[in-house]
C-alpha cells in the first residue's frame, strides 16, 4: 500500500502550483466495497482522496472525457499507465498535458470474493501489514488472505509497476511471471473445438447487453459504437444468441494490440461473464507474432495500425 498522505501531498502541490487543473483519483463510495472515481479540482477536495485495493476502475477510462487542452493529474497503476500510453499514442490526450502519479500495484481485490465469505452486509475492510484483510460485517469479523481475494487479471499481472509516471509513490514491486498470463490462453486452446464453442456460448449468451464492459474499458471511446450503428447494421442489437456472440467477438478483436489486461471489463460485468480469455489470446498472438505489448511506450504503434501502401492487399475483402 502506498503512503496515502504522500499521495495527497503530491496532489495538493500539483494543484496549488498550477501544474494541473484536476486530479483523477478515488474517494469513498456509498459502501466500503466500492470506492468511486473522483475528480478533484482544489487542494481542499484532495482530503477526500482514498486509495486501497478495492479501487476497481481503470482511471484511464475518463481521460477521453475531458478536453485535450486540460492539464490532468491521474493516479496510475501499471495497467492504467499502459492504458494512458496507448491513448496518448492514439491522439486522445497530449502527454505534455498529463501528470501521472504512479502507484506500484499489489492487485485489486474482487469484492465478490469478500461477499462470498463475509456476506453482503460489509461494514468495513482493512488491509493489514501481514498480507491479510480484516473484514467486519454483520455476520462477524473475518481475516482473509489477500492473495486469495485478488481479481483473476491481477493474480496473473505481468507489469504491476507504472512504467512512465512522472513520480512514483511507493516501492517498486517484482515483475510478474509471464507464464501465469499464458496459462489461461493455453488451457482454452487445449480444449476441443466443440468444447471451446460451448464455453464461449456459455459466457457470451449470459450477456444482457448492458455494455458495462464497454463503459469500463479505457480503449472503448468511440462516439458511436459498432453495435449502435444502424446503417449498415454490423450486428444484431438484441439479446439473441447471434447478437450476443457477435458483440463479444467484435469487441475482443477491437482490442487487438490495445488491451492492457487490466480486467476492468470483467469487474464491471453484473453477470460476472469471463471476457479476458479472448483478449488474452489476442495479446498472446501480438507477443508471439510481433513481439508487441500494448502501452509499453507512447511511440510504438500496435501492429494492426501500421498499414502502409506497400502492404500486400490480399487482406482486403
Amino acid at each position: 500500500m502506498p503512503d496515502l498522505d504522500a499521495l495527497k501531498a503530491e496532489a495538493k502541490r500539483l494543484l496549488d502550483e498550477g501544474v494541473i487543473e484536476m486530479v483523477i483519483g478515488f474517494k469513498a463510495g456509498d459502501t466500503p466495497l466500492h470506492p468511486q472515481p473522483a475528480f478533484f479540482k482544489t487542494s481542499e477536495e484532495i482530503d477526500q482522496l482514498v486509495y486501497n485495493a478495492l479501487c476497481q476502475n481503470n482511471l484511464a477510462t475518463y481521460l477521453t472525457r475531458f478536453p485535450k487542452t486540460q492539464k490532468i493529474g491521474m493516479l496510475v497503476r501499471g495497467c492504467e499507465n499502459r492504458s494512458v500510453n496507448a491513448l496518448v499514442f492514439e491522439g486522445q490526450h497530449p502527454r505534455e498535458n498529463l501528470y501521472l502519479i504512479g502507484i506500484p500495484c499489489e492487485g485489486i481485490i474482487d469484492w465478490r470474493k469478500i461477499i462470498e465469505q463475509a456476506g453482503e452486509e460489509v461494514i468495513s475492510v482493512i488491509e493489514q501489514s501481514d498480507n491479510t484483510v480484516l473484514v467486519e460485517s454483520k455476520s462477524g469479523y473475518f481475516t482473509l488472505e489477500k492473495d486469495t481475494l485478488l481479481h483473476e487479471s491481477c493474480a496473473r499481472c505481468i507489469h504491476p509497476n507504472p512504467i512512465s509516471a512522472d513520480i512514483v509513490i511507493g516501492e517498486l514491486l517484482p515483475e510478474g511471471d509471464p507464464a501465469l498470463a499464458r496459462e489461461q490462453v493455453a488451457a482454452f486452446a487445449n480444449l476441443s473445438l466443440q468444447e471451446r464453442y460451448a464455453w464461449f456460448r456459455q459466457e457470451a449468451e449470459r450477456c444482457i447487453r448492458c455494455y458495462a464492459c464497454r463503459e469500463a474499458c479505457p480503449m472503448c471511446y468511440c462516439e458511436e459504437c459498432f453495435v449502435d450503428h444502424v446503417s449498415p447494421r454490423w450486428t444484431e442489437s438484441g439479446t439473441t444468441p447471434a447478437g450476443m456472440q457477435g458483440w463479444h467477438i467484435v469487441r475482443a478483436f477491437h482490442q487487438t494490440g490495445r488491451c492492457t489486461s487490466c480486467g476492468a471489463c470483467e469487474r464491471a460485468c453484473p453477470m460476472d461473464i469471463k471476457m479476458t480469455y479472448l483478449t488474452e489470446k489476442l495479446n498472446e498472438d501480438m507477443r508471439q507474432k510481433y513481439n508487441f505489448e500494448a502501452g509499453m511506450d507512447t511511440k510504438t504503434p500496435p501492429p494492426f495500425s501500421t498499414i502502409t501502401l506497400d502492404d500486400k492487399s490480399r487482406f482486403i475483402v
